[in-house]
């Protein structure tokens, strides 16, 4: 035979040849791999065929000549295909890449866009019929038709109906056996009899994604467990830990060392953990409280760094301060540098630190001061009266209302941010006090933040500087613009995941070596993403040092619970 609608087959020999044509017709998205030339010839003169009454039928198209194709108009876009024993009746346009698949039955007036699926036996109904009139028969009274409307990238399950006067939107999936009788969003996933919204795709999409931020969160942690006694071990060199290959030995390589080695529960094991309390507790001098560099610190005093000599000294009485406590030890020694200081000697520091023209120092400064009675009343040392309700009241009163920030922003925000960022960290955070309304703060916080990502490099800092306060102010305030930082958190999170160089760390900036500073910073700076994004368990380890999320206690004789 060669006119009948199975004609395609005359060129197959046998019963069994014959059945693997039809396979075609039935699942016709094999066509481009799996028709033989005799195939695409019978095609070919189908698809003229259609053209020839009319029909607009694009490039690479399929019309299975067992479908029942009787419409008035069919526009057919590119690459899209009609299966076997599908009925496409009335005034059908159908978009480029679509596919009505085996029994689907498109009638009346229909509109399709680009990218639809329209499943096995399901039916898309532009039209109806009147049944108002009682005393004549159904199929005597007129059809009305309003007009099916199907958008873009839209799955239509299997035995789906879809009535007249319907719009389905864009990027909506429909479950299979829906009775769909009112329209759907764009996006929306719709299910039952009559059809209803129970979700929405962006949302799966989202939680998706979050899976797998989740997974990779998983995969950071593990990195952390499996590489850093490596990376200890290759930090230690002739005695002493080093930031990083070719460096000096230092204080701080020191500290974060310890740092590192406890976010798996354990002292670096290089030294005992006696012998590492007695190296650490003997670099501090007895006087002052203080713990210069190993090689003795800078030779002339740096006045922006009043009452501390130098910020080496000013940051050891974090860095040092913490490793002991992690290691179950503490100074001897109080830091008098500060503690010897009357109130009106704290504002009088306080004032005469850089605030506009260095704020990252004087904010510094202010984490060293907080850290050093942090310290005092841990270890019971005497305090004078009102020292640190002065320096938490004038810290309070400074305060930029505008910007949320302390010090000034005339030469851009990363330095205030950044002074913010540890005078928070070493007072009002480390304390558990608020610092009164924070919602200037996180809006800076999140200009701060756009700058960063659209930098061409980073620095450690530069992330903690944005992430800590806004965990912060999220933690004790009321999640002002809670759906921007989430975002910023996601985004964030892919760059600091993206720092990691296998079996070496982190670097401090983003285009550096790797280094002990960088990998302990930017394994803080991962915790409080996690957080933000509700996934910091998957990390199996919590920052307890200088970048710990939780307050110190400053005990019963401290009356400040709020400040602002």
């Amino acid at each position: 035979m060669t006119d009948g609608v199975l004609g395609h087959l005359d060129d197959e020999p046998d019963a069994s040849a014959a059945v693997d044509a039809l396979r075609l017709d039935f699942a016709p998205w094999e066509w481009e791999r799996a028709a033989t030339p005799a195939q695409r010839s019978a095609m070919q003169d189908r698809v003229a065929g259609l053209r020839a009454r009319g029909h607009v039928i694009g490039a690479g198209c399929t019309v299975s000549p067992l479908a029942a194709v009787d419409a008035d108009t069919l526009v057919l876009g590119d690459r899209s295909y009609v299966a076997a024993h599908a009925h496409v009746t009335g005034d059908v346009e159908l978009g480029a890449d679509c596919s009505v698949n085996v029994g689907a039955v498109l009638r009346g007036r229909v509109r399709v866009g680009d990218g639809v699926r329209i499943g096995a036996y399901t039916s898309v109904l532009g039209f109806d019929h009147v049944f108002d009139d009682p005393e004549v028969a159904v199929f005597q009274q007129p059809l009305t038709s309003e007009g099916v409307h199907v958008g873009d990238d839209v799955w239509l399950g299997t035995h789906v109906v879809v009535v007249d006067g319907v719009r389905i939107g864009s990027h909506a999936v429909v479950g299979a056996g829906a009775v769909v009788t009112r329209d759907v969003p764009e996006w929306a996933v719709a299910v039952g009899n009559p059809a209803r919204v129970v979700g929405d795709r962006r949302q799966r999409r989202a939680v998706g994604r979050a899976r797998g931020r989740r997974a990779r969160l998983e995969a950071r942690a593990r990195d952390v467990h499996e590489q850093l006694p490596g990376i200890l071990a290759r930090a230690w060199v002739d005695g002493a830990y080093r930031d990083a290959e070719g460096a000096e030995p230092t204080v701080r390589a020191h500290c974060d060392a310890v740092e590192l080695a406890d976010l798996l529960g354990t002292p670096p094991p290089q030294l005992t953990p006696d012998e590492h309390v007695r190296r650490l507790r003997g670099l501090q001098d007895p006087t002052t409280g203080l713990v210069a560099e190993l090689d003795g610190g800078p030779a002339a005093p740096d006045p922006a760094a009043f009452p501390f000599p130098d910020h080496g000294r000013a940051y050891h009485v974090l860095c040092v301060g913490y490793a002991l406590d992690l290691l179950g030890s503490s100074f001897p020694h109080p830091v008098t540098a500060v503690t010897a200081l009357e109130p009106p000697a704290v504002v009088e520091a306080l004032e005469r630190l850089p605030w506009e023209t260095n704020a990252w120092a004087a904010g510094a400064v202010v984490d060293a001061i907080g850290t050093a009675l942090t310290w005092a009343q841990a270890s019971g040392h005497r305090l004078p009266e009102e020292t640190r309700e002065s320096l938490v009241r004038w810290l309070a009163d400074a305060r930029d209302r505008g910007t949320g920030l302390w010090g000034s922003c005339a030469d851009g925000l990363r330095e205030p941010v950044n002074g913010t960022y540890r005078l928070l960290r070493g007072t009002f955070a480390q304390w558990g006090l608020r610092a009164g309304p924070d919602e200037a703060l996180v809006d800076t916080l999140l200009r701060r933040a756009a700058e960063v990502l659209d930098a061409p490099s980073t620095t450690a800092c530069d992330v903690l500087d944005v992430v800590h306060p806004l965990w912060w102010a999220g933690a004790v305030g009321d999640g002002r613009r809670a759906r921007d930082v989430d975002a910023l958190a996601r985004e964030l999170v892919e760059l600091t995941l993206g720092v990691w160089v296998p079996g070496q760390g982190a670097p401090f900036a983003t285009d550096g070596a790797p280094s002990l500073q960088g990998t302990e910073m930017w394994s803080a700076i991962t915790w409080y993403l996690a957080d933000l994004l509700g996934h910091a368990e998957a990390l199996t380890y919590r920052p307890r040092g200088v970048h710990r999320p939780e307050p110190r206690p400053l005990g019963p004789t401290h009356r400040l619970t709020e400040v602002g």
